[in-house]
């Protein structure tokens, strides 16, 4: 039986004008995983800069190694949702026969999920939706964080609630195609797949409790007088 001349499953599918990727993957997973570490470290690195966001000088206290680990997650996010999902939510009609450095690391991770590859309905309307708020969100809310805004927690609520509730309908709409459009070689299906969608279940649900944790303590203190004036 002939195969199709392209490396994505189901092997049938069809993929007209597409053009391979000019970079081998272990380049584009390496270009991805260095940009997403300096974003980090960056981020790592500003929450610590004077402690607080008001200055270490006036007695704020510094922050938490989990604080600023917090703060380089959002500084990821920003740049994944905003860089290489937004290329994707603009791009993926042409994407088969693009040939940059993006459309190579979307090439490559479509050996994992080929719906990236046919602009399939769902994936461009998630990949648009995370691109075009979460990211932008992402980025307020590692700016609330940095300043300490009122509104931080708010925002990490929102965001992280968002990119949960989109990753779970990822995962769920896959899961009833029968895991049809990824590659059973469990480098792809277990290590892109499974181990790169599930840090955006398993983060975005932490933050999702945390952010849920301090509102409530908040609104405890908000409430106290109340019940005292009473």
């Amino acid at each position: 039986m002939e195969t199709s001349a392209h490396p994505y499953w189901p092997r049938a599918l069809a993929l007209p004008g597409y053009v391979a990727g000019a970079r081998p993957g272990w380049q584009c997973a390496g270009a991805v995983a260095a940009a997403a570490a300096a974003l980090f470290a960056l981020g790592w690195a500003l929450g610590g800069a004077g402690g607080g966001a008001k200055g270490g000088a006036r007695g704020v206290a510094k922050r938490s190694p989990a604080r600023r680990l917090v703060l380089g997650w959002f500084l990821l996010c920003t740049g994944i949702h905003g860089v290489l999902e937004g290329y994707f939510s603009l791009r993926h009609r042409e994407l088969p026969a693009d040939t940059g450095l993006l459309a190579d690391v979307w090439k490559e991770y479509a050996k994992a999920d080929s719906r990236y590859m046919t602009s399939d309905d769902f994936t461009v309307a998630m990949e648009t939706v995370t691109a075009w708020a979460w990211g932008p969100l992402s980025f307020l809310t590692f700016l609330a964080l940095l300043r300490q805004h009122p509104a931080r927690y708010i925002l990490q609520l929102v965001v992280s609630l968002g990119q949960l509730y989109g990753d779970i309908l990822y995962f769920a709409t896959e899961a009833r195609a029968g895991w049809a459009h990824s590659d059973p070689h469990p480098f792809y299906f277990w290590g892109y797949f499974v181990g790169l969608n599930g840090v955006w279940v398993l983060v975005p649900a932490l933050l999702l409790l945390d952010a849920g944790r301090e509102l409530a303590r908040a609104q405890r203190g908000h409430d106290r007088p109340r019940h005292k004036a009473h």
